[in-house]
């Protein structure tokens, strides 16, 4: 298997320059004919997209997907806004495409990007499914996103606890994504910059076969993101690969004034 490449892109904050660094990738799995997954890590977005329904159905709409929001990417203008208008054109190409009848099809969408507010900058996650993103700060992981699931709304009833919530017959049942329905806009949550940081933004292919202390021993293990997205995927292959699995750590350092960065890949 061939390393993944870790590319990296300065930021400043107050007086502070920062160096975001990143890699991703996607794998099929052991027991998957094909890949619905997809990923973009492109700066200031990382997102994933867990794509679902018969035949292509989800490799169509994690791909759509994909696709509409690296054209913002590409336009300059990553936002709340952008996004959401992005992620409509993508419902409606989802709901146009002739291999996509199955009324299931649809894809789950999480990750972050950084927003900027009077020039300065903080991250925001998004989410919409039950695919994850985490943070590691301060040598804790927390689960930064919420799923949206059967099972998730079983466990704040108090009606499960999590784990029963492992290995129940409802555990892949989701309650919002996009194309599956009305798009309904994703949960969002402003998170500061802080040196340190490392985040994990995965589909559920990663946690079904690595649990959070998994997760963090391998950021532990890997300070850098291509070796720690290498060892995590190989972790959860090793460990059965039942799903596609797909990741992108993004992380952020603080760099002295005397550095310098071009943006491109390291």
């Amino acid at each position: 298997m061939a390393e993944t490449t870790t590319t990296t892109h300065s930021v400043t904050v107050g007086q502070r320059r920062m160096l975001v660094s990143w890699a991703g990738t996607t794998d099929q799995g052991r027991r998957r004919d094909t890949n619905q997954d997809a990923f973009l890590a492109d700066y200031p977005l990382f997102i994933v997209a867990d794509g679902m329904g018969g035949h292509a159905g989800g490799e169509i709409a994690s791909q759509s997907t994909v696709q509409r929001l690296q054209a913002v990417v590409a336009d300059g203008g990553v936002g709340r806004e952008a996004i959401e208008k992005a992620l409509e054109l993508a419902v409606a190409d989802i709901a146009d495409h002739p291999e996509t009848t199955d009324e299931g099809t649809g894809t789950t969408l999480t990750g972050v990007f950084l927003e900027f507010q009077e020039g300065e900058p903080h991250w925001v996650s998004l989410n919409i499914g039950d695919s994850r993103v985490y943070l590691l700060r301060d040598d804790r992981l927390l689960q930064v996103t919420t799923d949206h699931s059967v099972v998730q709304e079983l466990i704040a009833a108090g009606k499960l606890s999590p784990e029963e919530a492992e290995g129940h017959p409802y555990s892949n049942v989701i309650t919002r994504a996009v194309g599956a329905s009305e798009l309904t806009p994703p949960d969002y949550l402003t998170i500061d910059i802080r040196p340190g940081d490392r985040f994990v933004i995965c589909s559920d292919g990663l946690t079904k076969e690595l649990t959070d202390y998994g997760i963090q021993h391998f950021l532990r293990e890997n300070p850098e993101p291509g070796p720690a997205v290498d060892a995590m995927l190989a972790a959860a292959l090793e460990n059965g690969g039942r799903d596609n699995v797909t990741l992108i750590i993004v992380q952020v350092s603080e760099i002295d004034s005397s550095s310098t960065d071009d943006g491109s890949g390291a």
